[in-house]
């Protein structure tokens, strides 16, 4: 039997790829803060599924917490087949405010520290045993310019691809995961809304994580979900990086901001 390692995996899209991998029969890992959430979950998905469910409660901002995460994901013991890097947050301030620097620093802890030390524990642990797989959750941010968030998940986008170059040919796969508007509490909790947009823009997190295994069972190295953010995609890859700046800074206006700097921890670990 199969064991998957989900970090931030309480909520949201998270929580989804919990169900999704007990349901098909993994034994489940998951990383997190919330310790009452993490208990009800296992309690569910245990009863539900019949699969082991493991906890580790963490924050992924705490660099002996990675390191932590990074010895059980190596332990030959107890080896994981699938690492899912998902903990997160929105990352709602301007660059500029010098209120915001804490804020900018855990979300760099936690969405590109964390993710390159623990792929990294991954990557190793599982080309030692000539398989398994490590799926990064990027974003469809890494193709326009709306701060750091953006920047972060390019990074993620960038990384994950660099890692499936060097794990090329020892049975070992990396993914990154490029979701635009998914409906969970990600953007709400993040003072971020979105009501403009029309319902065709949203994805169902049951449907964005049913296809994303599916492209990471297909040896996909970046996965998008639905044709139409394929679409979107394409055409932002292809757009003049001036045009690009533009179209961000008009995504950017039509928030609805505040004058204080906010994050989510739903999806954090």
């Amino acid at each position: 039997m199969a064991t998957s390692m989900v970090t931030g995996g309480t909520s949201g899209i998270g929580r989804e790829f919990v169900t999704q991998l007990a349901a098909r029969g993994d034994d489940i890992v998951i990383v997190a803060r919330d310790t009452e959430r993490m208990a009800a979950i296992k309690a569910d998905v245990e009863a539900r599924y019949g699969v082991s469910v493991e906890t580790i409660a963490a924050d992924l901002s705490r660099r002996e917490d990675v390191d932590q995460i990074a010895t059980r994901v190596e332990d030959p013991n107890h080896p994981v087949d699938l690492l899912v890097n998902n903990a997160g947050f929105a990352v709602h301030a301007k660059i500029l405010d010098p209120e915001a620097l804490e804020l900018h620093d855990r979300a760099v802890e936690v969405m590109m520290q964390a993710v390159l030390v623990l792929s990294a524990a991954a990557g190793r642990a599982m080309k030692a045993r000539g398989h398994g797989a490590i799926l990064n959750l990027s974003s469809s941010s890494a193709w326009i310019n709306t701060g750091n968030y953006s920047a972060i998940k390019a990074w993620v986008l960038t990384f994950t691809e660099g890692l499936s170059n060097e794990l090329a040919g020892t049975g070992v796969k990396a993914m990154a995961l490029c979701p635009g508007w998914v409906h969970t509490e990600f953007h709400s909790r993040a003072n971020v809304t979105a009501n403009h947009l029309p319902d065709f823009f949203w994805i169902d997190a049951e449907v964005l994580v049913r296809e994303a295994l599916n492209d990471l069972d297909h040896d996909k190295v970046v996965s998008i979900p639905t044709p139409l953010w394929k679409f979107f995609i394409a055409v932002a890859t292809h757009t003049p990086r001036s045009a690009m700046r533009f179209l961000s800074r008009t995504l950017s206006s039509s928030r609805d901001k505040d004058d204080h700097p906010r994050h989510t921890p739903g999806g954090e670990a």
